[in-house]
């Protein structure tokens, strides 16, 4: 076995690279959020993270192939920060895991109307959202008229928002 890694297992392998407490937080922002800046991470988290551990989770989610970062053409010190297909592929984990935290845990309602939406649309949703994303971040060309998943997912989001502000 490489002498970087625990064990071949893929379960470790997955672990070594998406478990600590902030990378899939990070990406899930990008995914779900479109937060593809810096300054847009660290000050819309929910979870309130810091600018150093930010700034050392995006190094090695670059480094390790599951976001890339360009510079931003319309500012000189901003970077653009961009989902790979590695990361992509992570919309069935994240369906599961918002589907297994509703199912288990005090969850509010809207941080999860979007994990009921992907856990009621299945794996055509998945598909789809994967499509979108592979057009926001690979430069994929949808064909025209395409719906938006994320456009859904942050409607019913602000649906549930305003309804808990007018109640």
């Amino acid at each position: 076995m490489d002498a970087h890694h625990r064990s071949g297992c893929p379960i470790n392998l997955t672990l070594e690279i998406l478990g600590d407490r902030w990378s899939l937080i990070i990406i899930r922002d990008i995914m779900f959020g479109n937060r593809r800046h810096f300054r847009e991470l660290l000050q819309h988290s929910e979870e309130g993270i810091a600018s150093n551990i930010l700034a050392d989770r995006l190094k090695r989610l670059v480094e390790r192939g599951l976001l890339t970062r360009e510079d931003d053409p319309t500012h000189k010190q901003k970077a653009v920060y961009s989902l790979t297909e590695m990361a992509i592929e992570l919309v069935p984990l994240f369906a599961h895991m918002g589907a297994w935290g509703r199912k288990h845990l005090p969850v509010s309602e809207e941080l999860s109307i979007r994990a009921e939406l992907l856990e009621d649309g299945g794996l055509a949703l998945w598909e789809d959202f994967m499509e979108e994303l592979r057009a926001k971040h690979l430069g994929k060309v949808l064909p025209p008229g395409t719906p938006s998943v994320l456009g859904r997912l942050t409607e019913a989001y602000l649906e549930v928002v305003a309804r808990k502000k007018s109640a």
